[in-house]
């Protein structure tokens, strides 16, 4: 079972073009204990089929039937009929979200991380957005919601300095400067995670997992 939030299900058309959309869906799975036990790299192809499951769901909440999902030569997804998409998987969750627009998702779990990261991962002036919050859990806002924006061009990683948060807008949202470009970030917390979802401001419903072994995971804000 899934729990979602303001969502309406919509009936089934194939693959057509964008027109508009009140929401999209990013949508979280657990992962099976049984997934988490393979060897990596049948993990790792059980983990993708996952994800692309959360994808599927994502789609049917926008009426949509999965079109090819395409990567091009840097591993990042191709829109199909006009429609984006961007998954996520980690070992104990998976995330898939489609857009009529370029679209992000990330998620981590919150953890210990070295100084050294903190650093790389964001400068003072960005830190002092937050300066009496939590700052483990700060980093993983700002790790998930630079991620999410860095996966809507396919960058990846290799960006991050180029990525600045520009403001926290609440417990649920942040704003984040990329390349000359504004993204906003909408983020959920469940069980111990943070899941962020960019793109330029488009209503957003978090699809969460409730059964199939999720624990806590019905979605919270960030806080």
């Amino acid at each position: 079972m899934i729990q979602s939030f303001h969502s309406t299900p919509r009936p089934l058309f194939s693959c057509e073009a964008p027109t508009h959309t009140d929401a999209i869906y990013p949508v979280v799975l657990p992962v099976p204990p049984a997934v988490r036990e393979l060897p990596a790299r049948e993990r790792a192809r059980a983990l993708s089929r996952r994800a692309r499951e959360a994808l599927a769901i994502s789609a049917e909440r926008l009426g949509l039937e999965l079109g090819p999902l395409d990567k091009d030569a840097r591993g990042a997804p191709l829109p199909f009929a006009g429609w984006y998409w961007s998954v996520t998987h980690k070992p104990c969750y998976v995330g898939g979200v489609i857009a009529p627009e370029p679209v992000g998702l990330d998620l981590e779990q919150v953890r210990a991380c070295s100084p050294g990261l903190y650093r790389r991962t964001a400068a003072p002036d960005e830190w002092a957005l937050a300066a009496e919050a939590d700052r483990r859990l700060t980093f993983f806002r700002f790790w998930t919601a630079k991620e999410a924006v860095l996966k809507t061009g396919g960058e990846g990683i290799k960006d991050l300095a180029r990525c600045r948060i520009a403001r926290i807008v609440g417990p649920s949202r942040l704003e984040v400067d990329y390349a000359g470009r504004g993204w906003v970030v909408d983020q959920v917390g469940f069980d111990g995670h943070v899941a962020a979802v960019a793109t330029s401001g488009l209503p957003v419903s978090w699809v969460m997992p409730q059964g199939e072994g999720a624990e806590g995971s019905r979605g919270h804000a960030v806080e």
